[in-house]
């Protein structure tokens, strides 16, 4: 893959620091897997960061370190910056000789002030660059089922604000040639002046039936979209509850939505997903539910740290090459006891000839990350189905090492015993509950109703939540949601603490549990 070309030049001296450089990148219309690899690129390597509101947060988790971000948001005249503070406050960091991003919701120059900001940058004699976004312009209508052209139905499309700038003696739109036009338009920030656009298309020559829709935070999860005609769309974006930021369509490609509306139709779509993993492992779980349509909530209700002694641990690793057996009970396991086994400037040669094993897929492709074979993993991803796989020939008088959390079931090393092997476990790693305090909020969102999955992936995962929640109210906010559980295990402990389990997949992975709760919507559908 071609890189961009971007580089970042530091100053020689400490007594002339030289001017650094804008970007002016479009963000994308929403959904934050269409920002384009160039403006991805910019951000990684941004001193400065100035964001719109229609940027999306997640894309600042690609911003370096230490980098500052200032949000300029701007909402129905709520500005948290004025356009002329947010020019000053770009040509004051980029003359401190900063790598400045100026983040713009959809492209910088489509309706998007990208334009008059460059003239600016220009005019300070400051390097920029445009880095083209997707407008909403074109995804929007295209999540939402509209194609703007069709040789059906038109040959061309016109894109007009719906905002124009207060500031004009006269309008500078020409309603009249919009009247007669019979291609697709296409009204950005449509909401303010719907009726009033509506009233003067019509006015201008458009028949009040011409089909039209408008679409509320296109490309993202919180998409909604009132159908209607010239005449009604306004009533009807009331009635659906359809609000700014929006863009309005207008044309007969409107009558096509019916066939195409791909977004909307997804399984899961406009459901509100709880990921209650670490901030670290959270990432699979939720873009595969993002994947199918919902829009996903982190609440991390554990946090993986080192165990309180390492003691126990280093000695066993110490004579790793006598164990005969290491077995991994999770992800999390092989990476905290390869991280010490590099803390204790050994390597993966220091494993000698022992076999491996994996309790289930995800485990057995970490170790595998590390060009290691494993020799046994069970089709039941539990302790359960680890025992079975396990022969009594195999490991009776054998030494057997399993690294895993400080605190875990007794299942495995019990029936491990009892086949004969001589088990030593070794804490590698503790979950605890996170110290930041979102109980309270995560408690509001459930009395509120603004939850509709809550998933869990490990027993430590439902503990660790009914204790984050206040007390005793775990179970009751639960009632009216969807509680998913990776595996009987999981289930098993949250049913003891009284929550009901609505979801159990048949396969014990992230996918099988994604996967039935797919299912389980479309059968409830």
């Amino acid at each position: 893959m071609k890189k961009s070309g971007i580089k970042v030049i530091k100053g020689q001296t400490a007594s002339k620091k030289p001017k650094g450089k804008v970007y002016l990148v479009g963000a994308g219309p929403g959904d934050s897997g269409l920002i384009t690899l160039k403006g991805m690129e910019c951000l990684m390597c941004a001193d400065v960061v100035v964001r719109d509101r229609l940027a999306m947060d997640v894309l600042l988790d690609f911003t370096r370190e230490g980098a500052e971000i200032i949000d300029a948001g701007k909402e129905g005249g709520r500005h948290t910056l004025t356009q002329d503070e947010i020019n000053d406050l770009i040509i004051s960091r980029a003359l401190e000789g900063n790598v400045v991003v100026r983040l713009k919701g959809g492209d910088p120059f489509i309706f998007g002030r990208g334009g008059e900001e460059a003239q600016v940058l220009e005019r300070h004699g400051i390097e920029f660059e445009v880095v083209p976004g997707v407008t909403s312009a074109i995804a929007v209508p295209a999540y939402a089922g509209i194609p703007l052209t069709h040789r059906a139905y038109n040959t061309e499309v016109t894109f007009v604000t719906g905002h124009e700038d207060t500031t004009k003696e006269t309008s500078t739109i020409d309603w009249e040639w919009l009247g007669r036009s019979r291609g697709t338009l296409v009204f950005l920030m449509g909401v303010k002046n719907l009726e009033e656009n509506v009233q003067r298309l019509v006015a201008s020559g458009r028949s009040p039936q011409t089909p039209a829709a408008l679409i509320q935070w296109g490309t993202t999860p919180r998409q909604k979209t009132a159908s209607g005609s010239l005449e009604n769309i306004a009533k009807a974006a009331q009635s659906a509850g359809v609000g700014a930021p929006a863009i309005l369509v207008v044309g007969d490609v409107v009558r096509i939505r019916e066939q195409l509306n791909w977004f909307e139709h997804r399984p899961l779509f406009g459901r509100r997903a709880v990921v209650t993993r670490t901030r670290e492992q959270s990432s699979i779980l939720a873009e595969m539910l993002q994947s199918h349509g919902a829009e996903v909530l982190e609440f991390p209700t554990i946090a993986i740290q080192d165990p309180p002694t390492w003691e126990i641990a280093d000695r066993a690793i110490r004579m790793l090459d006598k164990y005969e057996w290491i077995i991994f009970t999770s992800t999390n396991g092989v990476q905290r006891f390869i991280g010490r086994l590099e803390a204790l400037e050994m390597d993966l040669r220091a494993m000698g000839p022992a076999k491996l094993c994996a309790i289930g897929p995800a485990t057995a492709q970490a170790v595998r990350d590390l060009h290691l074979r494993v020799d046994r993993c069970p089709a039941d991803y539990t302790a359960e189905g680890l025992l079975e796989v396990l022969k009594e020939s195999e490991v009776r008088e054998k030494l057997v090492l399993l690294p895993r959390a400080l605190e875990a079931r007794d299942t495995l090393p019990e029936g491990l015993q009892l086949k004969g092997a001589i088990v030593d476990i070794i804490p590698v790693y503790q979950t605890i509950v996170p110290a930041e305090d979102s109980g309270r909020t995560m408690a509001e969102r459930l009395k509120g109703g603004d939850v509709d999955i809550i998933t869990f992936t490990s027993s430590s995962t439902v503990r660790n939540f009914t204790r984050m929640l206040p007390e005793g109210e775990a179970a009751s906010l639960l009632n009216n949601v969807t509680v998913a559980c990776i595996g009987p295990i999981t289930a098993r402990t949250a049913k003891e603490l009284g929550i009901g389990v609505d979801v159990t997949p048949g396969e014990y992975t992230i996918a099988g549990l994604v996967q039935a709760l797919v299912d389980y919507y479309r059968e409830h559908a």
